[in-house]
């Protein structure tokens, strides 16, 4: 049985979400998974924009229908996690169908593996058969986590000092 429960947001959750993006901010750490609440200027921007981007109708330019879930442990949100519902051109290279992120203290206790692993049986409900997952080459974390899920290497690209492996999982 899993220990965290994906969740859609909620006006609720204003305060776990602000205090989550505050503890990456105060970390200097990457927010992924978390669409675009390190560039929001308030939460309720942030909100908006979520709930325009989960359906083809009303997503905005630039980007694909997507659901970002919270990863609750009990009333503790340790995570964040997209699921992009298809691919443009700039995530089948970087971006993949899923990113995500764990809070600093609540890293390197599995709660990445056990998000992905949630996460896959929602892209399973959405009709995606081949899921692919990107990471930087030297984040070693992310890339136990893509394995640790099924996730098969198919090449790296590298544009500038930066090198992103592509790994695939077959549901």
């Amino acid at each position: 049985m899993s220990r965290l429960k994906l969740i859609l947001p909620k006006m609720k959750h204003k305060e776990n979400i602000m205090n989550y993006k505050k503890e990456f901010i105060e970390n200097g750490d990457s927010m992924h998974g978390s669409a675009g609440l390190s560039d929001a200027e308030n939460f309720e921007e942030w909100y908006r924009a979520n709930q325009d981007n989960l359906k083809e109708e009303t997503v905005r330019d630039g980007l694909v229908p997507a659901n970002t879930y919270l990863a609750f442990d009990n009333d503790k949100l340790v995570g964040m996690i997209d699921i992009r519902h298809r691919l443009n051109d700039y995530l089948l290279k970087f971006g993949g169908h899923i990113g995500y992120s764990v809070r600093k203290c609540e890293r390197q206790k599995g709660y990445a593996t056990e998000m992905l692993g949630l996460a896959l049986k929602e892209c399973e409900k959405l009709g995606i058969k081949e899921v692919l997952i990107t990471c930087d080459k030297d984040n070693i974390a992310s890339v136990k986590t893509i394995i640790n899920n099924g996730g098969k290497i198919e090449n790296e690209i590298t544009e500038g000092n930066r090198t992103t492996q592509r790994y695939w999982i077959n549901l």
